[in-house]
């Protein structure tokens, strides 16, 4: 998606001709893709296999034949350095030997059962001694275990509104997606009203917006305030205010509100997450992507009051808990491996070592073209906003600007051996991320940035 607001310091004239020129070469490039997207016409709503895809920069999505690593190949015979990997669900890497071992060695053990194992066991210990909270539960997905979060918080609490921050990202959640407008609470821009009305079922506040949030619970009509700790949607690392969270748990505690954070995109800040790094005290946590190597998974925790009325309301029946995959012996023994052998601190170190190298390469370049450009970072991610201190909440990095400028840098770079996530232009780093990975992006950003500037 492209605006006609480009970046503060970019020429409008070199954009427009640099996508044009990046468009066509990415399309001549790769004959392959073209002709699978025509076929895939016939039979995918847009011609993709999940409808964003078509959202993202190149006129033709990247078709990949295989991923090794933190490397992509795709059919037209074009190798990439892999920083997008799988917005976060391939942060490990496409192949780790500790995954690929555990799920080869379930393959002979049988993929699912409905019955546990000494696994899942060993899961939930190791959540629970990392994040904090007493009880565990499986989904499939991250959206999944938002769901049923809410869904309990609701039970939990009598209440059936939620909050949400203002173009925060919680998966395919009806009741999320809600956005702030100068009318009040509404769908997103391209979501259809009928969907959900969530006008009835969601507030939204503006992230680090302490006032808004303590008007918009003091009713004490909301059942669950669904945040992520450090916002990452929208190309930005959003970082919470000095004593945000202890205000946001306080306002949640007196006014009856429970409070679920949402770690699924905030895992790259360490082992335990946001949760261990800030001393945060939620009363259930949600999270999936990355947890089982790529294989479909989530999890959600809880404190021990929401476990007791999640007992009495599932006591008899399954009250719209759970999925027959969910828990499926294949996603927890790879969720065993992750949390056993690749989510160490070694891990982070590696991966927050070369996130630190490439945001020291991109303010470089901000700094010697003196681009009123910001830089964040949360640990093993890296995002730049177009704005010239790191920006406090959504609605200062949703405002259209810099979108053609976001494209433009994905085609060069991607037309070049470099891609980073489609939808934001962040950047992930995983174990298996290589320096050279990263000196080469330097060198390219380097370079596209000299040729778009204004002079």
């Amino acid at each position: 998606m492209t605006s006609d607001l480009p970046a503060p310091g970019i020429d409008p004239r070199r954009l427009t001709d640099l996508l044009a020129r990046e468009r066509a070469a990415w399309s001549e490039g790769r004959p392959k893709a073209r002709a699978l997207r025509e076929r895939a016409r016939r039979s995918q709503v847009h011609g993709t296999p999940q409808h964003w895809m078509s959202q993202f920069p190149p006129p033709v999505p990247l078709v990949v034949d295989r991923a090794v690593g933190a490397r992509l190949y795709d059919t037209d015979g074009h190798e990439y350095a892999d920083f997008g990997l799988g917005a976060t669900a391939a942060l490990w890497g496409h192949n780790h030997p500790a995954v690929v071992a555990a799920l080869r060695d379930q393959l002979d053990r049988g993929l699912t059962t409905l019955w546990p194992h000494e696994d899942h066991v060993w899961v939930t210990e190791e959540l629970q001694r990392r994040f904090g909270l007493p009880f565990w539960q499986f989904a499939v997905s991250a959206s999944d275990a938002n769901r049923f979060a809410l869904l309990l918080a609701r039970v939990a609490t009598g209440r059936q509104r939620i909050l949400v921050f203002h173009h925060a990202y919680h998966g395919s959640v009806e009741q999320t997606a809600a956005v702030l407008t100068p009318s009040g609470v509404a769908p997103p821009p391209g979501a259809d009203p009928n969907g959900v009305d969530v006008r009835q079922t969601t507030k939204v506040v503006e992230f680090n917006d302490l006032a808004a949030l303590e008007r918009a619970l003091e009713p004490r009509d909301v059942a669950a305030v669904l945040a992520e700790p450090v916002m990452t949607n929208g190309g930005a690392v959003i970082s919470p205010d000095p004593g945000f969270h202890a205000a946001l748990r306080d306002l949640t505690r007196r006014t009856g509100t429970l409070l679920v954070i949402d770690e699924t995109q905030t895992i790259p800040a360490g082992p335990g997450g946001c949760t261990a790094e800030l001393g945060l005290e939620p009363d259930l946590i949600t999270m999936g992507k990355c947890l089982a190597g790529g294989v479909p998974a989530g999890v959600y925790g809880m404190s021990e009051a929401v476990a007791a009325a999640t007992a009495r309301y599932t006591a008899t029946g399954d009250g719209g808990l759970g999925s027959t995959l969910a828990g499926g012996a294949l996603a927890v023994r790879a969720m065993r491996a992750v949390l056993g052998e690749v989510m160490t601190e070694q891990t982070y170190a590696h991966m927050n070592r070369l996130a630190s190298r490439y945001q020291g390469d991109v303010e470089s370049v901000i700094a010697h073209h003196d681009l009123p450009w910001h830089v964040g970072r949360l640990g093993g991610r890296v995002s730049y906003a177009f704005t010239p201190t790191p920006p406090r909440n959504a609605g200062e990095v949703y405002t259209g600007v810099g979108s053609g400028v976001r494209a433009a840098l994905w085609l060069y770079l991607a037309n070049r051996g470099v891609v980073l996530n489609g939808m934001s232009g962040a950047a992930l780093f995983s174990p298996m991320t290589e320096e050279s990975a990263v000196d080469l992006h330097g060198e390219l950003f380097g370079a596209v940035i000299a040729e778009l500037v204004e002079r």
